[in-house]
């Protein structure tokens, strides 16, 4: 059994409850963790808060800091098959996108270590006898929510910087997938950071997690997942005045132009929808088609999605895995029956997979729907899975229109062989994290996060940095010397 990590040991949860873990491409147990509850999550926010107060953290240098995420990336890079067939086994995806992920969580960690030392001050000239500076200081205990879609990497890029500036943090994986960050947290326990420095608390969100937001002793909440609970994550916080990290849902536009490159624009079109079985906030849900291609376009982009090999993730050859449960398997296809009924046009799939070897996991055949209005629930609201929607266009005034039209603003995309009209429309997109003739390629030197609906605040590069970091002003008098503010006398 699996245990939660606080004050810098291994502990069951304090009312003793487990939860299975399940291999969602056949719906076995994998093996059972502790379910922690709001008693465990206050002994973590205790261990996290006196270890910043008091404790030999706050005597940490930040070359110190820096080495400690270093050793950490020494040890990860040593384990990577290890940790993606784990991270294959509890979440779904195929192999070749966990290794992908766990190389990138490498990457994260060596990028914020050598960013522990690069805080920047100023100082000022100013009218009077004075020094004026601005410091860089830690937030202080840092609350984080991971996401099961990517479950170690968006656990690193909360953890990494947070550690790089000196906070410490108490960070609740999701509920479905513990089991890499769990292996994280041993290689943690192995690389010498004091006790309650690092934390990790298992459970629901509802307990866990909303503990982990109205903590008055929690200075700042980091969260990635569904904007639904983002917006309760911001009303609680609210109460104890808490920092806030958001990053939220999507329902992204892929704009596609009559004189992109063909065969570009189609495989780019395939990888932004149904790479991580179309789980990934960021996805190109929408595709935007100028009409003129409309007909060509259509038909090879099913034929592709039709031949997208689907089965487990350790097995080799597989393109798309399962999704992650059977309740969020059922609420995908819940959505593509909602479409159906709104009268958009079924291209393929929409259905599970009861292929003999597939019909114990969570696997929906990629799925296309045409003949869409902007008004329909599946063109408006983030499904989460295998599932894209079709919109078309005649001009860049109308694929502006359309491409702005949710409440989200995550990503988006533009295929044309116009630079011109490429950057026109992408400066015009109410969008965070954009691409002009590719998808998805993201970099951890650049910040992530989106407009409107889709988040508050940065992760990742400086920005993501900065968000772990306070500003404090310090103004000093050179010639010390009484104010006479009110007068020379003394009594």
């Amino acid at each position: 059994m699996e245990k939660m990590f606080i004050n810098g040991k291994w502990l069951h949860s304090v009312n003793r409850e487990t939860r299975d873990i399940t291999n969602p491409a056949n719906g076995e147990v994998i093996t059972n963790v502790a379910d922690g509850s709001e008693e465990d999550v206050k002994l973590a926010i205790n261990a996290a808060r006196s270890a910043f107060d008091k404790g030999e953290w706050t005597e940490t240098s930040a070359r110190s800091r820096a080495d400690l995420l270093y050793k950490v990336a020494d040890k990860l890079t040593n384990r990577v098959e290890e940790f993606a067939k784990l991270e294959t086994l509890n979440n779904g995806k195929p192999y070749r996108e966990a290794e992908y992920d766990i190389q990138d969580a490498i990457n994260q960690l060596q990028y914020f270590a050598g960013l522990a030392t690069k805080p920047k001050g100023q100082t000022f000239d100013v009218p009077e006898d004075m020094q004026s500076m601005v410091v860089r200081e830690p937030v202080g205990v840092v609350g984080q929510i991971i996401p099961w879609n990517y479950p170690l990497v968006m656990a690193v890029q909360k953890i990494a910087p947070a550690i790089a500036a000196g906070c410490t943090i108490v960070i609740k994986p999701a509920e479905h997938t513990p089991l890499t960050l769990i292996k994280l947290f041993e290689i943690f326990d192995e690389s010498g950071f004091p006790p309650g420095v690092v934390n990790l608390v298992l459970g629901p969100g509802a307990t866990v997690g909303a503990e982990l937001v109205r903590n008055p002793k929690v200075d700042k909440v980091a969260f990635t997942g569904g904007t639904e609970t983002g917006i309760r994550i911001m009303k609680s916080a609210a109460e104890t005045i808490k920092k806030v990290g958001l990053e939220l849902g999507g329902k992204s536009p892929n704009i596609v132009f009559a004189d992109a490159d063909f065969e570009t624009a189609v495989d780019h079109a395939l990888y932004a929808i149904f790479s991580n079985q179309g789980q990934v906030c960021s996805a190109g849900s929408r595709l935007l088609l100028e009409k003129s291609i409309y007909d060509k376009f259509v038909p090879e982009l099913v034929r592709r999605a039709q031949k997208i090999k689907v089965g487990p993730g350790l097995m080799e050859g597989t393109e798309m895995g399962p999704l992650i449960s059977e309740n969020h398997m059922n609420r995908v296809l819940n959505y593509i029956d909602i479409g159906k009924n709104e009268g958009a046009t079924l291209l393929c799939g929409g259905y599970k997979l009861e292929d003999e070897e597939l019909s114990r996991g969570y696997f929906i055949a990629p799925t296309i729907f045409t003949d869409t209005t902007p008004e329909m629930r599946i063109v408006q609201e983030e499904i989460f899975g295998p599932v894209l929607v079709i919109q078309t266009f005649e001009t860049e005034e109308e694929a502006i229109t359309l491409a702005n039209g949710t409440k989200y603003g995550l990503a988006g995309a533009v295929f044309t062989a116009d630079g011109s009209k490429a950057l026109r429309v992408i400066r015009k997109l109410r969008a965070g994290i954009t691409w002009i003739n590719t998808y998805h390629n993201t970099y951890n030197e650049a910040p992530w996060s989106g407009y409107k609906q889709s988040g508050i605040g940065r992760e990742l590069g400086t920005y993501g940095f900065e968000e772990y970091l306070e500003t404090k002003q310090i103004n000093i008098s050179i010639r010390p010397k009484p104010s006479h503010w009110f007068g020379n006398e003394t009594s």
